[in-house]
């Protein structure tokens, strides 16, 4: 069987840090087994849903190197929530409600100080046909409810939780249906997830009562319109939390354009995430294809995945060291060559800081202060400078042969008088991009200042 997974995000915001979670585990689930990978969008919620978000979730998907095997849109597929709609109703398994939401709250308080659960009643239920009709001549529009069969208990084996028991009478029959006829989440996910195939389902743990409801809608929908399809499988991983407790509040703030904006390599957002919450370590592993063999629900733990920045930017930082100039040539500044992006990459948390080093290289730099002696070291240092292969090496050799100096006293004038700063790339390296005139000029500057 082909595996067929999916990610349904609503286009009501930007995708945040905890839904690149969810849609990198299913591509990457469904790509462990040469599956397929559907992007749908859920956007039935005509007020909320905004076609710019539908655009940037597809754009940030692109940029973290998720693609989808197919897309779907669940506005052009409502007259198939309609059909299946008008299938259960016939069957007997959903029914029309009138309280209003204070009667519904009234009734949940009552029963919570009876010691019960609160959850639906069922009141609407001993509604005859002549009430229904009175309530509707008084203008009240019907909700709707699926009808949950208390005889029939609901378990499944998890993915991640293993074995799943639910008691539907303990569970609320669910609204499906607004008033105005909008739809909710179940329905129509339901229905999705049969019409297209999906074989697994693989979300947060905050869905996992929805689950337990949704197995018998499936079971409803199989019998009265899908024979030929089954239930898909249901993993419900971990949720985030951040270093120091819960992440919710900061998600809408750690999205992807947060993290293009801080230079965030695409990369290290996958080898972060791909890991998070498994008991397989977190590495800078750049190659898809060994993220995706090491994938496994198996791995992945019960306890909350904590999402540390910081974690993320030591992971960019060495994806980063280890990226070829071929990679980055098109983010790099003009004239920045292989050999110079050899010089400053070891310095670089992130791409975008490449210019910052590169003025190391073409100036201007910050002018130092410096002692009557070491003043008259550099200028002892420009009058030795020959140009070859190796310029560093070869003067910093005669300037200790000339002068006695050996370590810190030796190098760190120097490297002050041509960078302006007491640390950076391997002065091997960056000497002979900086070129001889540029170089003597910088030792003679103290000097003649």
């Amino acid at each position: 069987m082909t595996i067929v997974t999916r990610f349904a995000p609503s286009p009501t915001g930007r995708l945040h840090v905890g839904n690149i979670r969810t849609a990198l585990h299913n591509w990457m689930l469904a790509r462990k087994s040469d599956g397929r990978f559907l992007l749908r969008i859920d956007d039935t919620d005509a007020e909320r849903s905004r076609e710019d978000y539908v655009d940037a979730i597809r754009a940030d998907l692109a940029w973290l190197g998720i693609e989808p095997n197919g897309e779907e849109r669940q506005s052009n597929r409502l007259a198939k929530y309609d059909a299946a709609f008008e299938g259960l109703r016939n069957a007997g398994r959903v029914y029309p409600c009138y309280e209003t939401q204070q009667e519904l709250e009234l009734k949940r308080k009552i029963r919570l100080g009876r010691g019960l659960p609160p959850i639906y009643d069922r009141g609407a239920l001993d509604l005859s046909e002549q009430d229904q009709a009175a309530k509707e001549a008084e203008g009240i529009a019907p909700h709707w409810r699926f009808k949950l069969d208390h005889d029939e208990q609901i378990a499944w084996q998890d993915g991640v939780r293993g074995p799943q028991r639910f008691d539907p009478a303990q569970l609320s029959d669910p609204v499906i249906r607004r008033a105005d006829g909008s739809w909710l989440y179940m329905l129509p996910s339901a229905v999705d997830d049969l019409d297209m195939g999906v074989t697994d389902v693989l979300r947060g743990e905050d869905h996992v009562s929805n689950t337990a409801v949704q197995i018998q809608m499936f079971t409803a929908l199989i019998a009265a319109q899908y024979p030929a399809q089954q239930t898909p499988r249901f993993a419900h991983e971990a949720l985030l939390v951040g270093k120091e407790g819960k992440l919710s509040k900061r998600l809408g703030s750690l999205g992807c354009d947060a993290f293009r904006e801080r230079g965030i390599e695409p990369a290290a957002i996958v080898a972060l995430l791909a890991r998070l919450g498994t008991s397989l370590p977190v590495e800078p592993i750049a190659d898809r294809a060994a993220l995706i063999d090491s994938f496994d629900l198996s791995t992945f733990g019960r306890a909350p995945a904590k999402f540390d920045e910081a974690e993320l930017e030591r992971v960019n930082t060495a994806l980063v060291h280890e990226m070829e100039f071929a990679e980055v040539a098109d983010r790099l500044p003009e004239g920045i060559d292989e050999a110079g992006w050899h010089a400053i990459r070891p310095n670089l948390s992130h791409v975008c800081e490449a210019a910052e080093w590169w003025r190391l290289v073409t100036g201007p730099i910050e002018q130092r202060e410096f002692s009557e002696e070491d003043r008259a070291y550099l200028a002892e240092a420009a009058k030795l400078l020959e140009w070859g292969d190796d310029p560093w090496r070869a003067l910093t050799a005669r300037l200790k042969e000339a002068t006695g100096r050996k370590g810190k006293p030796l190098f760190l004038p120097l490297r002050q008088a041509l960078t302006g700063m007491d640390h950076g790339p391997d002065m091997s390296e960056l000497l002979p991009l900086i070129g001889e005139e540029r170089a003597r000029s910088r030792l003679e500057s103290p000097a003649r200042g």
